[in-house]
């Protein structure tokens, strides 16, 4: 079952993830909501849409915009629709 964690500490866990890119995509009732704060970053990819990221917050660090998700994904990406992945240091094993 993927994990993904920060700095020691769990942020997600689930048997339900979809792997795009080489990523895993966790169902969002994985998460929780605790860690993660708002971040007004946006990227664009042309085939899955618009990507909104979020900063993860553990024990009073931060680590900005290490969570992304497509609110609104493209139909080629809906699979990704209401999923999180990560990046910058949070391993997922």
């Amino acid at each position: 079952m993927p994990v993904a964690t920060w700095n020691g500490t769990e942020i997600a866990r689930s048997d339900d993830t979809v792997v795009v890119e080489r990523n895993h995509y966790f169902p969002a009732d994985s998460i929780d909501p605790a860690l993660l704060e708002d971040s007004a970053t946006t990227t664009h990819c042309p085939w899955k849409g618009d990507a909104r990221y979020k900063t993860l917050v553990v024990d009073g660090q931060r680590n900005v915009d290490a969570v992304w998700y497509y609110p609104e994904p493209k139909d080629a990406a809906a699979e990704i629709k209401g999923r999180y992945a990560f990046w910058k240091g949070v391993t997922v094993a």
